[in-house]
């Protein structure tokens, strides 16, 4: 198994400025530095993030804790919608389903997220989650969300 890398030129962000706005936003967000989170690449529609695994973000059988799991997908499906989102707007999220498919036992765990479809108002995207270890890497999680383009609500 491997890491989905992103898709090539699969959308035209509205924004000239989407990857500045995407990685100041990330840079803002008080929760992935608390969880350690790095955004490792972001694409028009598509976002990557990664964190190294840490006792205090486990679970009672030391994998990291569903929650952690989740808040990095939620995140990682987020900045990809907000990537292609309007000069002025911010995200917000507005409803996931996670599948968690396997213990998120690993060294490390990567978090991507994609666009299925950007809309005016609603923008479509799934995620997922791996967890590395002893360089094997494991599907642990899936997630579909939808998000909420705040038309007039620049972020910072």
């Amino acid at each position: 198994m491997h890491v989905p890398t992103a898709p090539q030129h699969r959308f035209e962000p509205r924004d000239p400025h989407w990857a500045d706005k995407v990685r100041s936003s990330f840079a803002r967000q008080g929760a992935m530095g608390l969880i350690g989170a790095e955004l490792v690449d972001v694409q028009p529609g598509w976002c990557q993030i990664s964190m190294p695994y840490r006792a205090d973000l486990s679970q009672q059988h030391g994998y990291f804790h569903a929650g952690i799991i989740s808040t990095a997908v939620d995140s990682a499906a987020g900045y990809a919608g907000f990537s292609l989102m309007v000069p002025n707007a911010s995200v917000l999220s507005v409803e996931f389903k996670i599948n968690l498919l396997a213990p998120g036992d690993g060294e490390l765990m990567i978090a991507t997220g994609e666009v299925i479809k950007s809309g005016r108002t609603l923008v479509i995207t799934r995620g997922d989650a791996y967890v590395v270890k002893h360089g094997k890497t494991t599907h642990c999680a899936t997630m579909q969300q939808t998000l909420m383009t705040m038309h007039g609500k620049a972020e910072g």
